[in-house]
Parts: C-alpha cells; sequence; structure tokens
C-alpha cells in the first residue's frame, strides 16, 4: 500500500465524540469527499488491494446503500467494472429479493433487483465503514440468494472494536483505515 496516499486519506477523516449518540466516537469522511486528491487516492488504495488480491477475476462492484454508493461508482470505474446498488427496502424499482438484519433496536432490509446478478458471477462488496457488519453480512447474505459469489468485502474504516469482520464468516474483508 502506497503509505503516502493512505496517510492523505487518513488525515482526511475526523472525529467527532458523541455523535450521534454519548459515548459514540463517529468517524466523518466528509473532508475527505470533499477533497478530490484523497478521495482518488482511497479509491487508487482499494482498487490496488483488488487487483493485487483477485487479478481480473471480478464481474461487479455492489455499493451498499447509501455511503457505499459513493464509493462503489468510482472503484468500478478505477477497475473497468460495473456497480450494482443493494438498498435500504423499497428503493428499488421492479422485482426484488431483500434480506432483513438486526440493528440496534429492531430490523430493516436491503434489497437488491433480481436481475442485477446472473448466477456464479463474482461480486465485491464495498460500503465506507465496517461497524457491527450487521449491514455487510446482509449483503452477502442477499448476493447468495442471487448465486453470486461474493469474493471480499470492503470499506474505507473499520472500527475493530466492534468485531464486524466476524460477522462475515469466511468471505474475506480488508479495510484502509482501522480505529478502535
Amino acid at each position: 500500500m502506497a503509505e503516502s496516499e493512505l496517510q492523505l486519506v487518513a488525515q482526511r477523516i475526523r472525529t467527532f465524540p458523541d455523535f450521534p449518540i454519548p459515548g459514540v466516537l463517529f468517524r466523518d469522511i466528509s473532508p475527505l469527499l470533499k477533497d478530490p486528491v484523497s478521495f482518488r487516492a482511497s479509491i487508487r488504495l482499494l482498487a490496488s488491494h483488488l487487483k493485487s488480491t483477485h487479478g481480473g477475476k471480478i464481474d461487479y462492484i455492489a455499493g451498499l446503500d447509501s455511503r457505499g454508493f459513493l464509493f462503489g461508482p468510482s472503484l468500478a470505474q478505477e477497475l473497468g467494472l460495473g456497480c450494482v446498488l443493494i438498498r435500504k427496502r423499497g428503493k428499488l424499482p421492479g422485482p426484488t429479493v431483500s434480506a432483513s438484519y438486526a440493528l440496534e433496536y429492531g430490523k430493516a432490509e436491503l434489497e437488491i433487483q433480481k436481475d442485477a446478478l446472473e448466477p456464479g458471477q463474482k461480486v465485491v462488496v464495498v460500503d465506507d465503514l465496517l461497524a457491527t457488519g450487521g449491514t455487510m453480512r446482509a449483503a452477502c447474505e442477499l448476493l447468495g440468494r442471487l448465486q453470486a459469489e461474493v469474493v471480499e468485502c470492503v470499506s474505507l474504516v473499520e472500527l475493530t472494536s466492534l468485531k464486524g469482520r466476524e460477522k462475515l464468516g469466511s468471505v474475506p474483508f480488508f479495510s484502509l483505515l482501522q480505529y478502535e
């Protein structure tokens, strides 16, 4: 990993204590998105990892609603791939497949269009941050229902103390930046 590019990315992540509730240390990617040089560096670093790990054996990038949409299309373009969207329930037209996952208080659902992927296609799931892993796990289950193969999940930031990567089971996971 290009250390200077990684430092550039890390410098653009800011922290807000007690947001959105007391005790939470919020990692804000807004400064990264505001700075085109840092944002391009984050995409190059993620793409470089995927190229070295998978070569040309990825068919699509799947971006998670909503901040995964900020990284998914740019990453897909950098790799010369298409991007499919995994959205919150009720946001996609046409026939969909859904998967539910637990939230702190209740549950939520993700959906993908039934014709988004063909069986056997290889997909990388991308989001801005991995926390508890519930959303990313649900995305993997959803892709499995379409008989796609999730070859890896990636994110810009990982909150390691929440152990979200454990919820992904055998699916490989990669993050550019790790925080407790």
